[in-house]
Protein backbone atom coordinates (compact mmCIF):
# COMPACT_ATOMS: atom_id res chain seq x y z
CA UNK A 1 0.00 0.00 0.00
CA UNK A 2 2.87 2.37 0.78
CA UNK A 3 4.27 1.79 -2.72
CA UNK A 4 0.98 2.76 -4.38
CA UNK A 5 0.61 5.76 -2.11
CA UNK A 6 4.02 7.13 -3.04
CA UNK A 7 3.39 6.36 -6.73
CA UNK A 8 0.20 8.39 -6.54
CA UNK A 9 2.06 11.26 -4.91
CA UNK A 10 4.66 11.15 -7.68
CA UNK A 11 2.04 11.48 -10.37
CA UNK A 12 0.13 14.12 -8.47
CA UNK A 13 3.05 16.48 -8.04
CA UNK A 14 5.09 15.89 -11.18
CA UNK A 15 2.58 15.18 -13.91
CA UNK A 16 0.38 17.73 -15.61
CA UNK A 17 -2.63 17.33 -17.87
CA UNK A 18 -4.16 19.06 -20.86
CA UNK A 19 -7.48 19.81 -22.43
CA UNK A 20 -8.34 19.76 -26.12
CA UNK A 21 -9.49 22.18 -28.80
CA UNK A 22 -12.38 20.13 -30.15
CA UNK A 23 -13.31 19.88 -33.81
CA UNK A 24 -16.45 21.97 -33.33
CA UNK A 25 -13.91 24.80 -32.95
CA UNK A 26 -12.10 23.96 -36.20
CA UNK A 27 -11.50 27.66 -36.90
CA UNK A 28 -9.05 27.71 -33.96
CA UNK A 29 -6.90 24.90 -35.38
CA UNK A 30 -7.16 26.55 -38.82
CA UNK A 31 -5.88 29.75 -37.23
CA UNK A 32 -2.94 27.89 -35.67
CA UNK A 33 -2.15 26.18 -39.00
CA UNK A 34 -2.12 29.55 -40.75
CA UNK A 35 0.09 30.94 -37.97
CA UNK A 36 2.51 28.10 -38.66
CA UNK A 37 2.66 29.07 -42.35
CA UNK A 38 3.39 32.65 -41.29
CA UNK A 39 6.29 31.42 -39.14
CA UNK A 40 4.63 32.48 -35.88
CA UNK A 41 3.93 28.96 -34.59
CA UNK A 42 6.51 26.20 -34.15
CA UNK A 43 6.86 23.93 -37.17
CA UNK A 44 7.28 20.61 -35.31
CA UNK A 45 3.49 20.13 -35.07
CA UNK A 46 2.30 18.07 -38.04
CA UNK A 47 -1.42 18.96 -37.93
CA UNK A 48 -2.18 15.31 -38.80
CA UNK A 49 -3.83 14.39 -35.48
CA UNK A 50 -6.80 16.26 -34.06
CA UNK A 51 -8.23 17.28 -31.63
CA UNK A 52 -5.31 19.35 -30.36
CA UNK A 53 -4.16 18.87 -26.79
CA UNK A 54 -3.13 22.15 -25.22
CA UNK A 55 -1.64 23.06 -21.87
CA UNK A 56 1.36 21.77 -19.96
CA UNK A 57 1.02 18.18 -21.18
CA UNK A 58 0.05 19.20 -24.69
CA UNK A 59 1.34 21.40 -27.46
CA UNK A 60 3.18 24.49 -26.27
CA UNK A 61 1.83 27.66 -27.84
CA UNK A 62 3.20 31.18 -27.58
CA UNK A 63 0.76 33.26 -25.54
CA UNK A 64 0.90 36.05 -28.11
CA UNK A 65 -0.46 33.60 -30.67
CA UNK A 66 -2.97 31.75 -28.51
CA UNK A 67 -3.28 32.01 -24.74
CA UNK A 68 -4.43 28.59 -23.53
CA UNK A 69 -5.29 29.92 -20.06
CA UNK A 70 -7.66 32.45 -21.63
CA UNK A 71 -9.19 29.63 -23.69
CA UNK A 72 -10.09 27.71 -20.54
CA UNK A 73 -9.58 29.86 -17.43
CA UNK A 74 -9.07 28.21 -14.05
CA UNK A 75 -12.00 28.78 -11.69
CA UNK A 76 -10.75 26.59 -8.82
CA UNK A 77 -7.28 25.47 -7.78
CA UNK A 78 -6.51 22.98 -5.00
CA UNK A 79 -3.79 20.59 -3.76
CA UNK A 80 -1.23 23.39 -4.07
CA UNK A 81 -2.11 23.92 -7.71
CA UNK A 82 -1.91 20.24 -8.68
CA UNK A 83 -5.67 20.06 -8.93
CA UNK A 84 -7.64 22.44 -11.17
CA UNK A 85 -11.10 23.02 -12.49
CA UNK A 86 -11.41 25.03 -15.68
CA UNK A 87 -14.40 26.34 -17.56
CA UNK A 88 -14.52 25.57 -21.27
CA UNK A 89 -15.90 27.91 -23.95
CA UNK A 90 -19.58 27.96 -24.81
CA UNK A 91 -19.91 26.89 -28.45
CA UNK A 92 -22.98 27.66 -30.54
CA UNK A 93 -22.87 26.22 -34.06
CA UNK A 94 -25.72 27.02 -36.46
CA UNK A 95 -26.48 25.71 -39.94
CA UNK A 96 -29.21 26.50 -42.45
CA UNK A 97 -29.98 25.00 -45.86
CA UNK A 98 -32.74 26.46 -48.01
CA UNK A 99 -33.55 23.53 -50.31
CA UNK A 100 -31.52 20.40 -49.59
CA UNK A 101 -28.68 19.37 -47.26
CA UNK A 102 -25.10 20.51 -47.61
CA UNK A 103 -23.35 18.56 -44.90
CA UNK A 104 -19.60 18.92 -44.32
CA UNK A 105 -17.47 18.20 -41.26
CA UNK A 106 -20.10 19.30 -38.77
CA UNK A 107 -19.84 16.58 -36.13
CA UNK A 108 -23.15 15.71 -34.51
CA UNK A 109 -25.23 17.58 -37.07
CA UNK A 110 -27.18 15.54 -39.61
CA UNK A 111 -27.99 16.01 -43.31
CA UNK A 112 -30.71 18.61 -42.83
CA UNK A 113 -32.89 21.04 -44.71
CA UNK A 114 -33.79 24.07 -42.66
CA UNK A 115 -32.25 25.14 -39.40
CA UNK A 116 -30.12 23.11 -36.98
CA UNK A 117 -27.74 23.87 -34.16
CA UNK A 118 -25.30 22.39 -31.67
CA UNK A 119 -25.07 24.10 -28.28
CA UNK A 120 -22.17 22.97 -26.14
CA UNK A 121 -20.58 24.01 -22.85
CA UNK A 122 -18.54 22.25 -20.24
CA UNK A 123 -15.80 22.03 -17.67
CA UNK A 124 -12.36 20.52 -17.48
CA UNK A 125 -10.85 19.08 -14.30
CA UNK A 126 -7.45 17.65 -13.52
CA UNK A 127 -5.95 15.99 -10.47
CA UNK A 128 -2.37 15.04 -11.14
CA UNK A 129 -2.33 12.66 -14.11
CA UNK A 130 -6.12 12.37 -14.25
CA UNK A 131 -8.08 14.71 -16.52
CA UNK A 132 -11.84 14.84 -17.02
CA UNK A 133 -13.36 16.85 -19.85
CA UNK A 134 -17.16 17.15 -19.84
CA UNK A 135 -18.37 18.88 -23.00
CA UNK A 136 -21.92 17.64 -23.76
CA UNK A 137 -23.91 18.84 -26.76
CA UNK A 138 -27.52 19.66 -27.48
CA UNK A 139 -28.55 19.01 -31.07
CA UNK A 140 -31.68 20.41 -32.67
CA UNK A 141 -32.56 19.87 -36.34
CA UNK A 142 -35.70 21.03 -38.10
CA UNK A 143 -35.27 18.07 -40.48
CA UNK A 144 -37.65 19.49 -43.10
CA UNK A 145 -38.62 17.23 -45.98
CA UNK A 146 -36.69 17.76 -49.22
CA UNK A 147 -36.51 16.32 -52.72
CA UNK A 148 -34.60 13.07 -52.46
CA UNK A 149 -33.59 10.39 -54.92
CA UNK A 150 -36.21 9.71 -57.58
CA UNK A 151 -38.51 12.52 -56.39
CA UNK A 152 -37.64 15.05 -59.08
CA UNK A 153 -39.93 16.05 -61.95
CA UNK A 154 -38.88 13.06 -64.07
CA UNK A 155 -38.08 10.47 -61.42
CA UNK A 156 -36.17 7.24 -62.08
CA UNK A 157 -37.13 3.86 -63.56
CA UNK A 158 -37.43 0.81 -61.24
CA UNK A 159 -34.18 -0.62 -62.60
CA UNK A 160 -32.35 2.55 -61.55
CA UNK A 161 -33.82 2.26 -58.05
CA UNK A 162 -32.55 -1.31 -57.94
CA UNK A 163 -29.04 -0.17 -58.85
CA UNK A 164 -29.20 2.61 -56.27
CA UNK A 165 -29.82 -0.02 -53.63
CA UNK A 166 -26.64 -1.81 -54.60
CA UNK A 167 -24.95 0.93 -52.53
CA UNK A 168 -27.66 1.54 -49.93
CA UNK A 169 -27.82 -2.16 -49.01
CA UNK A 170 -24.11 -2.05 -48.24
CA UNK A 171 -23.98 1.11 -46.15
CA UNK A 172 -26.00 2.90 -43.47
CA UNK A 173 -26.46 6.29 -45.13
CA UNK A 174 -30.11 7.48 -45.06
CA UNK A 175 -31.02 10.61 -46.99
CA UNK A 176 -33.28 11.86 -44.22
CA UNK A 177 -33.24 10.98 -40.53
CA UNK A 178 -36.92 10.34 -39.97
CA UNK A 179 -39.90 12.60 -40.66
CA UNK A 180 -39.87 14.81 -37.57
CA UNK A 181 -37.64 17.45 -36.05
CA UNK A 182 -34.84 16.08 -33.87
CA UNK A 183 -33.78 17.21 -30.41
CA UNK A 184 -31.06 15.22 -28.61
CA UNK A 185 -28.65 15.54 -25.72
CA UNK A 186 -25.30 13.94 -26.57
CA UNK A 187 -22.02 13.14 -24.84
CA UNK A 188 -20.26 15.45 -27.28
CA UNK A 189 -16.57 16.21 -26.87
CA UNK A 190 -16.06 14.49 -23.53
CA UNK A 191 -13.21 12.34 -22.23
CA UNK A 192 -11.50 10.84 -19.18
CA UNK A 193 -7.73 10.38 -19.46
CA UNK A 194 -4.50 9.59 -17.67
CA UNK A 195 -1.68 11.82 -18.96
CA UNK A 196 2.05 11.52 -18.54
CA UNK A 197 4.92 13.28 -20.39
CA UNK A 198 3.19 13.72 -23.73
CA UNK A 199 1.23 10.45 -23.57
CA UNK A 200 -2.46 9.96 -22.85
CA UNK A 201 -4.58 6.87 -22.14
CA UNK A 202 -8.30 7.08 -21.64
CA UNK A 203 -11.86 6.83 -22.90
CA UNK A 204 -13.42 9.48 -25.10
CA UNK A 205 -16.37 10.44 -27.27
CA UNK A 206 -14.54 13.24 -29.07
CA UNK A 207 -14.51 13.62 -32.82
CA UNK A 208 -11.20 12.58 -34.42
CA UNK A 209 -9.36 13.80 -37.51
CA UNK A 210 -6.54 11.78 -39.07
CA UNK A 211 -4.25 12.95 -41.85
CA UNK A 212 -3.14 16.32 -43.28
CA UNK A 213 -6.24 17.15 -45.36
CA UNK A 214 -8.25 20.26 -44.58
CA UNK A 215 -11.61 19.60 -46.29
CA UNK A 216 -11.82 15.88 -47.09
CA UNK A 217 -9.99 13.51 -44.79
CA UNK A 218 -10.54 10.09 -46.32
CA UNK A 219 -9.81 7.89 -43.29
CA UNK A 220 -11.19 9.80 -40.27
CA UNK A 221 -12.93 13.16 -39.92
CA UNK A 222 -15.71 14.90 -38.01
CA UNK A 223 -18.22 14.30 -40.79
CA UNK A 224 -20.09 11.93 -38.47
CA UNK A 225 -20.97 12.11 -34.80
CA UNK A 226 -18.22 11.21 -32.33
CA UNK A 227 -18.19 7.62 -31.08
CA UNK A 228 -17.18 5.95 -27.83
CA UNK A 229 -13.59 4.78 -27.95
CA UNK A 230 -10.53 3.88 -25.93
CA UNK A 231 -7.54 5.94 -26.99
CA UNK A 232 -3.80 5.79 -26.47
CA UNK A 233 -2.21 8.82 -28.08
CA UNK A 234 0.50 11.43 -27.93
CA UNK A 235 -0.52 14.89 -26.79
CA UNK A 236 2.48 16.58 -28.42
CA UNK A 237 5.31 15.53 -30.75
CA UNK A 238 7.63 13.10 -28.97
CA UNK A 239 11.24 14.02 -29.74
CA UNK A 240 13.81 11.29 -30.48
CA UNK A 241 17.30 11.19 -32.00
CA UNK A 242 15.84 10.45 -35.43
CA UNK A 243 12.92 12.89 -35.33
CA UNK A 244 9.46 13.39 -33.85
CA UNK A 245 6.62 10.91 -33.51
CA UNK A 246 2.87 11.44 -33.06
CA UNK A 247 0.27 8.71 -32.91
CA UNK A 248 -3.19 7.62 -31.87
CA UNK A 249 -4.44 4.06 -31.34
CA UNK A 250 -8.18 3.57 -30.82
CA UNK A 251 -10.69 0.81 -30.17
CA UNK A 252 -14.26 1.99 -30.49
CA UNK A 253 -17.93 1.20 -30.89
CA UNK A 254 -19.85 2.28 -34.01
CA UNK A 255 -23.65 2.42 -34.08
CA UNK A 256 -26.26 2.26 -36.81
CA UNK A 257 -28.68 5.13 -37.45
CA UNK A 258 -31.90 3.14 -37.17
CA UNK A 259 -33.35 4.91 -40.23
CA UNK A 260 -34.26 3.32 -43.56
CA UNK A 261 -33.15 4.61 -46.96
CA UNK A 262 -35.64 6.27 -49.27
CA UNK A 263 -38.04 4.00 -51.15
CA UNK A 264 -37.41 1.00 -48.91
CA UNK A 265 -40.86 -0.38 -49.80
CA UNK A 266 -40.15 -0.49 -53.56
CA UNK A 267 -39.88 -3.70 -55.55
CA UNK A 268 -38.18 -4.79 -58.74
CA UNK A 269 -39.46 -7.83 -60.64
CA UNK A 270 -41.57 -8.74 -57.62
CA UNK A 271 -38.63 -8.65 -55.17
CA UNK A 272 -37.99 -6.08 -52.47
CA UNK A 273 -34.98 -3.95 -53.39
CA UNK A 274 -34.24 -3.15 -49.74
CA UNK A 275 -32.40 -5.88 -47.86
CA UNK A 276 -32.49 -5.50 -44.03
CA UNK A 277 -29.06 -5.16 -42.49
CA UNK A 278 -29.10 -8.53 -40.76
CA UNK A 279 -25.79 -9.99 -39.74
CA UNK A 280 -25.00 -13.67 -39.49
CA UNK A 281 -26.70 -13.92 -36.07
CA UNK A 282 -30.00 -13.06 -37.73
CA UNK A 283 -30.29 -9.85 -35.75
CA UNK A 284 -30.43 -6.25 -36.88
CA UNK A 285 -28.60 -3.18 -35.69
CA UNK A 286 -25.60 -4.98 -34.23
CA UNK A 287 -22.93 -2.50 -33.23
CA UNK A 288 -19.50 -2.66 -34.86
CA UNK A 289 -16.08 -2.90 -33.30
CA UNK A 290 -13.54 -0.49 -34.84
CA UNK A 291 -9.83 -0.73 -34.19
CA UNK A 292 -7.26 1.47 -35.89
CA UNK A 293 -4.33 3.80 -35.60
CA UNK A 294 -2.59 6.75 -37.18
CA UNK A 295 1.15 7.36 -36.77
CA UNK A 296 3.17 10.34 -37.97
CA UNK A 297 6.95 10.54 -38.27
CA UNK A 298 8.77 13.84 -38.85
CA UNK A 299 12.41 13.08 -39.76
CA UNK A 300 15.05 15.15 -38.04
CA UNK A 301 17.01 15.76 -41.26
CA UNK A 302 14.14 17.24 -43.33
CA UNK A 303 12.54 20.20 -41.51
CA UNK A 304 8.81 20.52 -42.05
CA UNK A 305 8.32 17.03 -43.53
CA UNK A 306 5.77 14.68 -41.93
CA UNK A 307 5.11 11.12 -43.11
CA UNK A 308 2.32 8.93 -41.86
CA UNK A 309 0.45 5.65 -42.00
CA UNK A 310 -3.20 4.95 -41.14
CA UNK A 311 -5.07 1.69 -40.87
CA UNK A 312 -8.45 0.69 -39.51
CA UNK A 313 -10.44 -2.55 -39.34
CA UNK A 314 -14.10 -2.98 -38.36
CA UNK A 315 -16.47 -5.91 -37.92
CA UNK A 316 -19.78 -6.63 -36.25
CA UNK A 317 -19.41 -7.22 -32.53
CA UNK A 318 -21.03 -10.63 -32.89
CA UNK A 319 -17.80 -11.84 -34.45
CA UNK A 320 -16.01 -11.08 -31.18
CA UNK A 321 -18.70 -12.60 -29.01
CA UNK A 322 -18.51 -16.05 -30.59
CA UNK A 323 -21.84 -15.82 -32.42
CA UNK A 324 -20.45 -17.30 -35.64
CA UNK A 325 -19.98 -20.98 -34.66
CA UNK A 326 -19.10 -21.96 -38.21
CA UNK A 327 -16.23 -19.49 -38.38
CA UNK A 328 -12.72 -20.88 -38.91
CA UNK A 329 -10.18 -18.93 -36.85
CA UNK A 330 -10.51 -16.52 -33.94
CA UNK A 331 -10.62 -12.74 -34.34
CA UNK A 332 -8.07 -10.54 -32.61
CA UNK A 333 -8.90 -7.40 -30.67
CA UNK A 334 -6.04 -5.62 -32.45
CA UNK A 335 -6.67 -6.56 -36.10
CA UNK A 336 -5.19 -3.29 -37.44
CA UNK A 337 -1.76 -4.49 -36.34
CA UNK A 338 -1.99 -7.83 -38.15
CA UNK A 339 -2.27 -9.22 -41.66
CA UNK A 340 -1.81 -6.20 -43.86
CA UNK A 341 -2.12 -8.53 -46.88
CA UNK A 342 -4.83 -11.13 -47.43
CA UNK A 343 -2.33 -13.92 -48.11
CA UNK A 344 -1.52 -13.87 -44.40
CA UNK A 345 -5.11 -14.29 -43.22
CA UNK A 346 -5.63 -17.49 -41.30
CA UNK A 347 -9.16 -17.82 -42.62
CA UNK A 348 -10.79 -16.42 -45.74
CA UNK A 349 -14.14 -16.56 -43.89
CA UNK A 350 -12.75 -14.44 -41.10
CA UNK A 351 -11.23 -11.96 -43.54
CA UNK A 352 -14.56 -11.63 -45.39
CA UNK A 353 -16.34 -10.52 -42.22
CA UNK A 354 -14.04 -7.56 -41.69
CA UNK A 355 -13.96 -4.23 -43.46
CA UNK A 356 -10.60 -2.50 -43.56
CA UNK A 357 -8.58 0.25 -45.18
CA UNK A 358 -5.00 1.48 -45.07
CA UNK A 359 -3.19 4.51 -46.39
CA UNK A 360 -0.16 6.76 -46.29
CA UNK A 361 0.08 10.53 -46.10
CA UNK A 362 2.60 13.32 -46.43
CA UNK A 363 2.71 16.93 -45.35
CA UNK A 364 5.66 19.17 -46.20
CA UNK A 365 5.86 22.63 -44.73
CA UNK A 366 8.26 25.08 -46.37
CA UNK A 367 8.79 27.68 -43.69
CA UNK A 368 10.83 30.13 -45.78
CA UNK A 369 8.30 30.00 -48.62
CA UNK A 370 5.31 30.15 -46.26
CA UNK A 371 3.79 27.22 -48.12
CA UNK A 372 2.81 23.61 -47.64
CA UNK A 373 1.77 20.62 -49.75
CA UNK A 374 0.01 17.48 -48.56
CA UNK A 375 -1.04 14.13 -49.98
CA UNK A 376 -3.43 11.55 -48.50
CA UNK A 377 -3.34 8.22 -50.44
CA UNK A 378 -5.46 5.27 -49.32
CA UNK A 379 -6.65 1.80 -50.35
CA UNK A 380 -10.04 0.37 -49.46
CA UNK A 381 -9.85 -3.23 -48.25
CA UNK A 382 -6.62 -5.18 -48.34
CA UNK A 383 -4.34 -6.27 -51.17
CA UNK A 384 -3.44 -9.92 -51.66
CA UNK A 385 0.31 -9.27 -51.41
CA UNK A 386 2.96 -6.70 -52.29
CA UNK A 387 2.91 -7.83 -55.95
CA UNK A 388 -0.81 -7.11 -56.14
CA UNK A 389 -0.17 -3.65 -54.67
CA UNK A 390 2.52 -2.87 -57.25
CA UNK A 391 0.67 -4.25 -60.29
CA UNK A 392 -2.77 -2.75 -59.60
CA UNK A 393 -2.05 0.21 -57.35
CA UNK A 394 -5.06 2.17 -58.65
CA UNK A 395 -7.51 -0.50 -57.55
CA UNK A 396 -9.82 0.76 -54.76
CA UNK A 397 -7.68 3.83 -54.12
CA UNK A 398 -8.82 7.25 -52.98
CA UNK A 399 -6.62 10.31 -52.82
CA UNK A 400 -6.57 13.89 -51.57
CA UNK A 401 -3.92 16.37 -52.69
CA UNK A 402 -3.65 19.95 -51.46
CA UNK A 403 -1.46 22.99 -51.09
CA UNK A 404 -1.47 26.29 -49.23
CA UNK A 405 0.62 29.39 -49.83
CA UNK A 406 0.82 32.72 -48.03
CA UNK A 407 1.84 35.77 -50.01
CA UNK A 408 1.77 39.48 -49.31
CA UNK A 409 0.00 42.28 -51.18
CA UNK A 410 0.90 45.70 -49.78
CA UNK A 411 0.71 45.19 -46.00
CA UNK A 412 -1.79 42.33 -45.95
CA UNK A 413 -1.13 38.59 -46.01
CA UNK A 414 -3.24 36.43 -48.33
CA UNK A 415 -3.69 32.68 -48.07
CA UNK A 416 -4.32 30.63 -51.22
CA UNK A 417 -5.67 27.10 -50.66
CA UNK A 418 -6.40 24.28 -53.09
CA UNK A 419 -7.57 20.75 -52.39
CA UNK A 420 -8.56 17.96 -54.77
CA UNK A 421 -10.17 14.70 -53.71
CA UNK A 422 -11.05 11.67 -55.82
CA UNK A 423 -13.24 9.00 -54.25
CA UNK A 424 -14.54 7.68 -57.59
CA UNK A 425 -13.27 4.31 -58.70
CA UNK A 426 -10.51 4.35 -61.29
CA UNK A 427 -10.40 2.49 -64.62
CA UNK A 428 -9.30 -0.58 -62.65
CA UNK A 429 -12.99 -1.19 -61.95
CA UNK A 430 -13.46 -2.37 -65.57
CA UNK A 431 -11.59 -5.56 -64.69
CA UNK A 432 -11.96 -5.65 -60.92
CA UNK A 433 -14.87 -3.79 -59.38
CA UNK A 434 -14.02 -2.73 -55.86
CA UNK A 435 -17.30 -1.09 -54.98
CA UNK A 436 -17.50 2.42 -53.57
CA UNK A 437 -15.51 3.60 -50.61
CA UNK A 438 -17.12 3.10 -47.19
CA UNK A 439 -19.55 0.37 -48.37
CA UNK A 440 -18.97 -3.32 -47.64
CA UNK A 441 -20.48 -6.62 -48.74
CA UNK A 442 -20.54 -8.19 -45.24
CA UNK A 443 -20.33 -5.23 -42.88
CA UNK A 444 -23.61 -3.92 -44.23
CA UNK A 445 -23.54 -0.64 -42.30
CA UNK A 446 -20.32 0.35 -44.01
CA UNK A 447 -17.73 2.69 -42.53
CA UNK A 448 -20.26 4.89 -40.76
CA UNK A 449 -21.43 5.98 -37.37
CA UNK A 450 -25.12 6.69 -36.80
CA UNK A 451 -25.78 7.09 -40.50
CA UNK A 452 -22.86 9.23 -41.68
CA UNK A 453 -19.50 8.28 -43.12
CA UNK A 454 -16.47 8.65 -40.87
CA UNK A 455 -14.28 9.89 -43.71
CA UNK A 456 -14.63 12.38 -46.57
CA UNK A 457 -17.81 14.44 -46.43
CA UNK A 458 -18.39 14.32 -50.19
CA UNK A 459 -19.31 10.66 -49.74
CA UNK A 460 -18.84 7.42 -51.68
CA UNK A 461 -17.89 7.66 -55.33
CA UNK A 462 -17.62 11.46 -55.38
CA UNK A 463 -14.86 13.91 -56.33
CA UNK A 464 -14.19 17.53 -55.42
CA UNK A 465 -12.08 20.55 -56.25
CA UNK A 466 -11.80 23.39 -53.74
CA UNK A 467 -10.10 26.77 -54.29
CA UNK A 468 -9.96 29.51 -51.66
CA UNK A 469 -8.35 32.93 -51.24
CA UNK A 470 -8.40 34.58 -47.82
CA UNK A 471 -7.01 37.84 -46.46
CA UNK A 472 -5.27 37.33 -43.10
CA UNK A 473 -5.09 40.08 -40.46
CA UNK A 474 -4.05 38.90 -37.01
CA UNK A 475 -7.05 36.91 -35.73
CA UNK A 476 -9.25 37.85 -38.67
CA UNK A 477 -9.82 35.99 -41.95
CA UNK A 478 -11.97 37.11 -44.89
CA UNK A 479 -12.17 35.38 -48.24
CA UNK A 480 -13.98 33.56 -51.01
CA UNK A 481 -13.89 29.98 -52.19
CA UNK A 482 -15.11 28.01 -55.18
CA UNK A 483 -15.96 24.32 -54.97
CA UNK A 484 -16.88 21.76 -57.63
CA UNK A 485 -18.32 18.41 -56.55
CA UNK A 486 -19.01 15.38 -58.75
CA UNK A 487 -21.76 13.67 -56.80
CA UNK A 488 -21.76 9.86 -56.70
CA UNK A 489 -19.98 9.09 -59.97
CA UNK A 490 -19.64 5.42 -58.97
CA UNK A 491 -23.42 5.12 -58.87
CA UNK A 492 -23.78 7.09 -62.11
CA UNK A 493 -21.53 4.66 -64.00
CA UNK A 494 -23.32 1.69 -62.45
CA UNK A 495 -26.78 2.98 -63.31
CA UNK A 496 -26.37 4.72 -66.66
CA UNK A 497 -23.29 3.36 -68.41
CA UNK A 498 -25.37 0.80 -70.31
CA UNK A 499 -27.42 3.66 -71.80
CA UNK A 500 -24.22 5.45 -72.96
CA UNK A 501 -25.74 8.73 -71.74
CA UNK A 502 -23.13 11.33 -70.66
CA UNK A 503 -25.69 14.09 -69.97
CA UNK A 504 -26.99 13.39 -66.49
CA UNK A 505 -23.94 13.69 -64.24
CA UNK A 506 -24.92 15.40 -60.96
CA UNK A 507 -22.51 18.27 -60.43
CA UNK A 508 -22.51 21.00 -57.78
CA UNK A 509 -20.89 24.41 -58.27
CA UNK A 510 -20.54 26.14 -54.90
CA UNK A 511 -19.47 29.72 -54.20
CA UNK A 512 -18.41 30.42 -50.59
CA UNK A 513 -17.82 33.61 -48.60
CA UNK A 514 -15.83 32.96 -45.40
CA UNK A 515 -15.23 35.19 -42.41
CA UNK A 516 -13.72 34.60 -38.97
CA UNK A 517 -12.63 37.00 -36.26
CA UNK A 518 -11.81 37.19 -32.57
CA UNK A 519 -13.45 40.11 -30.75
CA UNK A 520 -12.81 40.39 -27.01
CA UNK A 521 -14.23 37.19 -25.47
CA UNK A 522 -15.83 35.97 -28.70
CA UNK A 523 -14.60 33.89 -31.64
CA UNK A 524 -16.81 34.10 -34.72
CA UNK A 525 -16.56 31.96 -37.83
CA UNK A 526 -19.05 32.03 -40.69
CA UNK A 527 -19.57 30.55 -44.14
CA UNK A 528 -22.20 31.66 -46.65
CA UNK A 529 -22.59 29.53 -49.76
CA UNK A 530 -24.61 29.61 -52.95
CA UNK A 531 -24.89 26.26 -54.72
CA UNK A 532 -26.01 25.52 -58.26
CA UNK A 533 -26.69 21.82 -58.82
CA UNK A 534 -26.90 20.53 -62.37
CA UNK A 535 -29.01 17.38 -62.79
CA UNK A 536 -29.77 17.21 -59.07
CA UNK A 537 -30.22 13.53 -58.06
CA UNK A 538 -29.12 12.59 -61.62
CA UNK A 539 -32.56 13.67 -62.87
CA UNK A 540 -32.85 14.49 -66.59
CA UNK A 541 -35.80 14.80 -68.97
CA UNK A 542 -34.87 12.22 -71.63
CA UNK A 543 -37.44 13.52 -74.10
CA UNK A 544 -36.31 17.15 -74.18
CA UNK A 545 -34.29 18.79 -76.96
CA UNK A 546 -31.60 19.76 -77.83
CA UNK A 547 -29.36 16.87 -76.83
CA UNK A 548 -27.56 18.83 -74.06
CA UNK A 549 -30.50 20.44 -72.34
CA UNK A 550 -31.13 21.53 -68.74
CA UNK A 551 -32.07 18.77 -66.38
CA UNK A 552 -33.29 19.14 -62.81
CA UNK A 553 -31.09 22.18 -62.05
CA UNK A 554 -31.67 23.64 -58.59
CA UNK A 555 -30.30 26.30 -56.25
CA UNK A 556 -29.45 26.01 -52.57
CA UNK A 557 -28.35 28.59 -50.02
CA UNK A 558 -26.24 27.40 -47.12
CA UNK A 559 -25.22 29.24 -43.98
CA UNK A 560 -22.89 28.06 -41.21
CA UNK A 561 -22.15 30.17 -38.14
CA UNK A 562 -19.87 29.21 -35.26
CA UNK A 563 -19.73 31.41 -32.18
CA UNK A 564 -17.62 30.68 -29.12
CA UNK A 565 -17.63 32.61 -25.88
CA UNK A 566 -14.41 32.36 -23.86
CA UNK A 567 -14.93 33.14 -20.20
CA UNK A 568 -12.71 35.92 -18.76
CA UNK A 569 -9.89 35.08 -16.40
CA UNK A 570 -10.81 34.78 -12.75
CA UNK A 571 -8.75 37.08 -10.51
Amino acid sequence: MKYYFFLFLFFTFFVSSSQTINLNESYLTDYLRTSQLLGEFKNDVSFTLKPFDIGKNGIEINKEIFDTEKYAPTVLSFLNGNGKIKILPIDYNIEFNSRHPYNRNNGSMIPNRGYQHILSAGIYAEIGPLSIQLKPEHLYSENIDFEGFGEGPNGHYPVIWKKRYKLWNAIDMPERFGEKSISKRLMGQSSIRLNFKGLSLGVSNENIWWGPSIRNSIMMSNQARGFKHITFNTTKPLKTKIGNFEWQVISGRLESSGYLPAGSDRQYAGTNIYVPKINQRGETDDWRYLQGYSITYSPKWVPGLSLGFIRWVQAYSALYRGKYPWMVGNPTWFPAFQNLFRKNDASSDLEAQTNQAAGVFLRWLWKDSKAEIYVDYNHNDSKFNIRDLLLDSDHSRAVTVGLQKVFKINTDNYLFSWEWTQMEQTASRLLRNAGSWYEHGWTYDGYTNEGEVLGAGIGPGSNSHYFALNRIRDKEKLGIAFEIIDQGNDFYHEAFASAHDPRRYWKDFNLHINFSKKYKQFWLSSNLMYSRSLNYQWDLDDTATPYYHPGNDVNNFHMNLKLSYLFPLVN
